[in-house]
């Protein structure tokens, strides 16, 4: 006799549900509202109804938006986003790694490195900001005492994408990185490294063919977190940059003078990129997982 009974639903079941809904309309709705609209029609404007559907307003973006150079402005935040995000993995298996062992002042270096993620953005974008402006003051002294005309002519700043703006971005991220790996050695079976001593095996014998294979699928998590973290920064790269933008510096400054759905077809380039990164990343980590099952 088949069974119907039903397993009571809990207490504050409907009220769970309703706050979990409600928590998805306003973590997407923006998201969806702003592709939507990207697709208005060539009378369209910045709001709702819909003036016909076209993909007008993205072959205008592709046309440019004034003085704007947004391809430049593109490319300038990949480059950076990539940088960003082979430092982080690096770095954060190297200290993954360090930390496995007793590390004398290991205890300061992680809560001083963790503790960028809780200190405001924009004063971790200021600090970096000012550091590099001493620098340029002090390399600018250091010219004119040593005679160098021709270096101090042609020195303008060292603040610039992969110097102040890539460790502003490195504040972020690494922190990030740090706790994963954390993480992921914690659990990790050193029988694995003991095997592979035991049969011969170098140090870096041991990391390249035991350590890393088993390591890979969280460390391709790390990189993802790298490089959609620093693709969408905005505080901490305002006071940190200097004389070029990334992106999302050019998006914020476009929505105070452009007045027409392109900024929308920009805005749902830069969310596709973002969801193409993490696409990518978790059929690697599925292709790494499959891999290290075999």
């Amino acid at each position: 006799m088949a069974n119907n009974f039903e397993p009571k639903r809990p207490a504050g079941y409907v009220g769970l549900l309703a706050v979990f809904v409600l928590f998805v309309v306003f973590l997407y709705g923006p998201m969806a509202t702003i592709f939507i609209l990207s697709f208005q029609g060539p009378e369209g404007g910045l709001t709702f109804p819909l003036q016909g559907v076209s993909l007008h307003w993205f072959y205008k973006l592709a046309e440019g938006l004034g003085v704007v150079d947004i391809g430049a402005a593109l490319k300038r935040s990949l480059m950076l986003g990539l940088v960003v995000m082979t430092l982080t993995m690096f770095m954060s298996v190297l200290a993954g790694l360090a930390f496995r062992k007793k590390l004398r002042g290991g205890n300061a270096l992680f809560y001083v490195t963790v503790a960028s993620l809780i200190m405001p953005s924009i004063i971790v974008s200021l600090g970096i900001g000012l550091q590099f402006r001493l620098l340029d003051s002090a390399l600018k002294m250091v010219f004119e005492t040593f005679g160098m005309t021709g270096t101090l002519e042609n020195f303008g700043t060292s603040l610039g994408l992969y110097t102040s703006a890539m460790g502003a971005h490195l504040t972020w991220t690494l922190p990030f990185g740090l706790l994963i790996m954390f993480a992921v050695f914690n659990r990790f079976n050193p029988a694995y490294e003991e095997a592979a001593q035991d049969l011969g095996a170098t140090p870096w014998q041991t990391f390249k063919h035991v350590v890393f294979p088993l390591i890979a699928p969280s460390v391709v998590g790390v990189g993802m977190f790298g490089f959609t973290l620093s693709w969408d920064e905005i505080a901490r790269t305002s006071q940190a940059i200097g004389d070029v933008n990334t992106l999302p510096l050019e998006l914020q400054g476009l929505t105070t003078t452009v007045t027409n759905p392109a900024i929308y077809a920009l805005g749902s380039i830069t969310t596709l990129v973002s969801f193409v990164v993490i696409a990518c990343t978790m059929l690697a980590v599925k292709l790494l997982s499959r891999g290290r099952k075999q």
